[in-house]
């Protein structure tokens, strides 16, 4: 069986993403399918590191791409000292009913240098595990 999830480390920075559907959000007959989406970010490395941005390229079934941009992650910016994690639970609609996301996130050490971080691709599909079932594998 393929993971629905992913989990890379780009310098030091460990991202583990994984999502479900959620299907009291969803109405095929729009078509709109709605996934909710988990992601844990923990510092690996020696050094603290703050998230400014992020980036999403989501790919729909129709091969439709969509790239979301913007600052923090649900209004917020993790500062994460050595050893610390921190966790978020997101959302993206789609129109239809399989897709994937995949993308970055732009961190800064305190000596002033950014850098991204990989978040690796992971499938939005209605028979994906659940997340608490894919995080804990």
């Amino acid at each position: 069986m393929h993971r629905a999830d992913s989990d890379c480390v780009t310098e030091g920075i460990r991202i583990r993403a994984a999502a479900q559907p959620v299907p009291e959000e969803s109405d095929p007959d729009r078509p709109l399918y709605v996934f909710a989406y988990r992601v844990r970010m923990v510092n690996e490395g020696d050094e603290p590191a703050r998230l400014e941005s992020r980036h999403w390229v989501v790919l729909d079934a129709n091969g439709e791409r969509r790239d979301v941009r913007g600052p923090g992650v649900v209004g917020q910016f993790p500062y994460l000292e050595p050893g610390e994690s921190y966790e978020y639970t997101s959302r993206c609609p789609m129109a239809t009913s399989w897709g994937t996301m995949e993308g970055s996130y732009r961190f800064r050490r305190t000596d002033g240098s950014a850098f991204d971080v990989e978040v690796g691709r992971f499938f939005l599909v209605h028979t994906a595990p659940t997340i608490v079932e894919q995080f804990s594998s």
